[in-house]
């Protein structure tokens, strides 16, 4: 080794080796520390951010995962926490500080003195380091001034950069990068040449003018490393979080958690950030610790960090499957209410959710109601975690399906509750569209295993062909139908009960009773094989044959849940206080964070065709807000909104994205069924209600600094209509009543027909609008009279036709002429948007003004030639066409588009629709054939029927207009023993 003397880069800092040598207690061996839950508060430890020797004291671990990341940040900073630690690195830091007062006069001397590391020994002699250190301490005032100028430096930079131009900041992030590259090639060099710093130490010198460093924390780093690589370095660096999370480990990446990177007063930006899959207990030291950075700094936005303990779920399925009772427990056991009632309300309070008196009444959920909890989890690995709940239950009853729709919009999981004896039902199936629609992952629940006839299996076997998705049971009951006492946990291997009042008190066993083992067995390799087919890591597993862990089992389970391909099913009952406790841990393990949702908006400044702009779930970001339900309370208009990004504050100037309206939030409040609670500020992720913002369902809203819009929920057709009259005279009340309804309810229509000017009300099912005539005698005091419910119809074509249409009439003066040609074609409906009717425009040259282009099309589809009624399923393609300059007008090609679209769907084999609903009819098996014959009366097809012991069950498609009355005339046939499971839209 040459022993020439090494002149240091100005981005490299010498580091004495008496501080890298420094011997500082484990602080996790210390009474009173993390390792015993103390959160940790920065300025407790003022030697991290006050010494600027501390500044660039870091050691380094060959061994650790940190070195494969960026072998530019592969430092660990020294730090402690604990008291121990801080009182004897403060005492090296006053006995360094003495010894250079004492040598301040041959400091001054040798100030010209370029050199700052030692010279390498010759093979002669081998000194120390320490010993380099002790003969010649100008190194370290060197390494003291070096630190102090460099900070100076810095901060003007960062005033350069705030003034620069986006263009000029690119350009030097460029010359950045390429110092960066220069930079390594000189830190190997130096390492091998320095022996003051010892390499085995200091593996790396740092870079002081990096505009982005990331620390990572590995799933398997030890805690202290989590406390010493993070802590310091945020604080020491006053950097922002930009809440990241490990992309190797991401399902979703968000692609725009860089841009929310703040530059701060060092022209630094961190990302502190951790796996996903990184235990428990080293995320929540973690968490804690940045919170006590938030806390004491105010510049750190642990958002999407925090949010990781954060679940949003539904709560949906076919009508009377135990939704609402379920929902109930898990408020009881979370201890968000005080006592458990009945559905139905016969203890003369009923349900906490179902907060209307008519659903107490009927004993189902017409309107969705949110609420919120706390829960600690017990996870796989044995491990307890605190996490919040947000929820919101929906009806089962196809009338109400909007109510389920926008729920879904806005949630990032949900449970998919079934019922034990009956299994996927017709509103099962609509339910499983509206989860894939917006990409929800989904547990499911199978309920009621308490009652006679539960075969849970059928049951996921109806799972796997009818919904077409991946499931397998992660649980298998102990006991049957009323001798169920429990359930076997399938990937924790521990048998679970109920105990206690009520089933408070859960009890965990390694025991598994011995009538069940064998079965558990079954289905544990039933759900490994399950999981090899969507996961491939667990296939590799299944092909090497090796049996997994617990946690690698659980670890399966998540990420086949998040990615849309597999449906843990777990199973239980209600009623009967059972497992319902499993189900909330399965909730917090295997359901997405907001984090891990991909969420996105469109830029309304770009063109259309644009693509969507991913949101990212951070306090610190641009706030964008979607409003996803309206209520009229006692207190004005209540606005349901989902924060998606960045945070709202009682107070604050929100802006309308729709209207461009700057509205004020005079109220904040989160729900509980229907209780509020009034609250300051609400962050991303999180959902809430505001008072006095005139809005509609899917509006957005942003803080103004933005100019994104969320796309809205998709909101169905009616299907039935009725007309509506008050008794007596018209009151105020019956308009400002069908006002409200329709404003609160995009299903719920209100017209008055030109002919017999009669007001028609128009929803999705009989039930839907008796409700509301219902609502509007009790809350109005207004009684009506209704019609006979009419079914609306639609017109649709069956094949392609070309048009050629001319539209010429000349009165004197300036005349009218369009010239259309093109073709209409069938199209089905998109199943996102809801959107079955197309205008395309394939004129090139101008030939057409292009404000003219899409007149009359829109008009014309409004009312068909056959029947009258709205078409649909149907693509208008302009091709090509002429103008006149001086006959031609709006409204000539307005007329022109009419004709030529009513000439082209007489010659494109136009036909009728009507609606179509799944029907499904429970009847004991002596009916069978009244049942049978009963649907055929109606024009119905039988599409599928069992036969289960006593029971019969038919589902058939009918026509909506043949079904009114249907419940009756059912009940008549069968003794009034045969009932009317529910309805569902084809």
């Amino acid at each position: 080794m040459s022993s020439e003397p090494v002149q240091p880069r100005e981005d490299f800092t010498a580091v004495p080796d008496i501080i890298c040598n420094a011997e500082i207690p484990d602080p996790f061996d210390q009474p009173g520390s993390l390792m015993q839950e103390e959160v940790f508060v920065i300025s407790e430890c003022p030697s991290h951010s006050q010494d600027p020797l501390a500044e660039q004291v870091f050691i380094g671990s060959t061994s650790s995962p940190l070195h494969s990341l960026d072998p530019l940040v592969e430092q660990v900073p020294i730090g402690s926490t604990s008291s121990q630690s801080a009182d004897l690195f403060d005492t090296r830091m006053e006995s360094l500080k003495a010894r250079l007062a004492d040598l301040e006069k041959q400091f001054v001397q040798r100030t010209e003195d370029p050199q700052l590391y030692m010279p390498a020994p010759t093979a002669d002699t081998e000194t120390p380091a320490s010993q380099h250190d002790a003969e010649d301490p100008v190194n370290m005032q060197v390494a003291v001034s070096s630190a102090v100028t460099k900070l100076k430096d810095m901060l003007a930079g960062m005033e350069d950069l705030r003034k620069k131009t986006d263009a000029e900041v690119a350009q030097e992030l460029e010359a950045i990068r390429a110092a960066r590259a220069e930079a390594e090639a000189a830190a190997a060099e130096a390492k091998a040449k320095a022996v003051s710093i010892k390499p085995s130490e200091i593996v790396a010198p740092i870079l002081t003018d990096m505009v982005r460093i990331k620390l990572y924390l590995p799933r398997d780093c030890e805690a202290y490393t989590a406390q010493s690589a993070l802590v310091p370095t945020l604080k020491r660096k006053r950097c922002e979080l930009d809440d990241g999370f490990d992309n190797d480990h991401r399902p979703s990446p968000p692609v725009s958690a860089q841009a929310i990177a703040l530059p701060v007063v060092e022209g630094k930006s961190c990302c502190g950030s951790f796996s996903p899959l990184t235990p428990p207990t080293k995320r929540r030291r973690t968490v804690r610790i940045l919170q006590g950075i938030a806390k004491t700094t105010a510049i750190a936005s642990v958002g999407a960090v925090a949010a990781w303990f954060q679940r949003n779920i539904g709560v949906s399925a076919h009508i009377d499957s135990g939704k609402t009772t379920l929902t109930e427990r898990i408020l009881f056991y979370t201890g968000r209410i005080g006592a458990i009632h009945e559905v139905r309300g016969r203890d003369n309070v009923g349900a906490k959710m179902d907060s209307m008196e008519l659903e107490r009444e009927k004993g189902i959920t017409i309107q969705s109601a949110a609420t919120f909890c706390d829960w600690e989890a017990t996870l796989p690995t044995g491990e307890k975690e605190k996490y919040a709940i947000n929820i919101i239950d929906t009806p089962g009853h196809v009338d109400f399906t909007i109510e389920v729709e926008r729920a879904l919009r806005v949630l990032d999981g949900a449970i998919l509750v079934l019922c034990a004896v009956a299994g996927v039902q017709s509103q099962t199936t609509t339910v499983d569209r509206q989860m894939r629609r917006y990409d929800v992952p989904r547990i499911s629940f199978i309920n009621k295993m308490d009652r006679p006839g539960a075969n849970p299996w059928r049951v996921i076997n109806q799972i796997r062909t009818k919904l077409r998705i991946s499931a397998a049971a992660v649980q298998v009951p102990i006991g049957a139908e009323d001798q169920l006492s429990g359930v076997v946990d399938l990937v924790k291997w521990k048998a679970i009960y109920n105990k206690g009042e009520k089933g408070t008190e859960v009890v965990e066993s390694d025991e598994i009773p011995a009538e069940v083992l064998e079965l558990a067995k079954e289905k544990r390799r039933e759900l490994i094989e399950q999981l090899a087919d969507v996961d491939e890591i667990m296939g590799d597993m299944v092909i090497m044959e090796e049996d997994p862990t617990t946690e690698q089992l659980s670890q399966a389970i998540r990420r086949a849940t998040v990615g849309l391909k597999f449906s843990p099913v777990f199973l239980g009952s209600a009623i009967k206080n059972t497992a319902v406790q499993p189900l909330l841990d399965g909730v917090c393990t295997y359901l997405p964070t907001p984090s891990e949702s991909l969420v996105t908006a469109h830029d309304t400044n770009l063109p259309a065709t644009s693509p969507p702009i991913p949101l990212t779930p951070a306090a610190a970001a641009p706030l964008v807000a979607l409003a996803f339900k309206l209520e009229e309370g006692r207190f004005g208009q209540l606005t349901y909104m989902r924060v998606y990004q960045g945070s709202m504050k009682k107070g604050q100037f929100i802006h309308h994205a729709r209207s461009g309206k700057r509205v004020k939030v005079p109220r904040l409040v989160r729900m509980h069924s229907n209780e509020m609670e009034d609250i300051d500020s609400i962050g991303p992720g999180e959902i809430c209600a505001i008072f006095g913002v005139e809005c509609a369902s899917g509006d957005t809203f942003t803080d103004g600094s933005t100019s994104f819009s969320m796309t809205s929920m998709f909101v169905p057709e009616p299907v039935i209509s009725l007309s509506l009259k008050p008794v007596g005279l018209e009151t105020p009340n019956f308009s400002r009543a069908l006002s409200r309804f329709r404003r609160e309810d995009p299903t719920f229509r209100v017209h008055v027909d030109n002919e017999s000017k009669e007001t028609i009300i128009s929803g999705m099912g009989e039930l839907h609008l008796e409700i509301y005539v219902e609502r509007m005698r009790r809350e109005y005091k207004v009684e009506c009279v209704t019609s006979k419910p009419r079914v609306a119809f639609r017109e649709t074509i069956g094949k392609r036709v070309d048009f050629h249409y001319t539209h010429k009439k000349q009165t004197g003066g300036a005349g009218q002429y369009g010239r259309v040609i093109g073709y209409i074609e069938p199209m089905e409906m998109d199943p996102e948007t809801g959107k079955d009717v197309q205008f395309e425009s394939f004129v090139m040259g101008g030939t057409i003004p292009e404000s003219y282009i899409p007149a009359g099309f829109y008009e014309a589809v409004e009312k068909g030639s056959l029947s009258g009624n709205q078409v649909c399923r149907v693509r208008f393609v302009l091709t090509d066409g002429l103008a006149h300059a001086v006959d031609s007008s709006e409204l000539a090609f307005r007329l022109a588009a009419i004709g030529a679209f009513r000439e082209a769907f007489a010659k494109a084999q136009p036909m009728i629709l009507e609606p179509i609903m799944t029907v499904e009819a429970v009847a004991p098996s002596e009916f069978q054939s009244a049942v049978i014959g009963g649907l055929n009366q109606r024009r119905g097809t039988i599409i599928d029927s069992e036969v289960r012991e006593e029971e019969f069950t038919a589902i058939a498609e009918v026509p909506l207009n043949d079904m009114f009355g249907y419940s009756n005339n059912l009940r008549g046939a069968t003794q009034g023993k045969g009932m009317c499971q529910g309805y569902a839209t084809c």
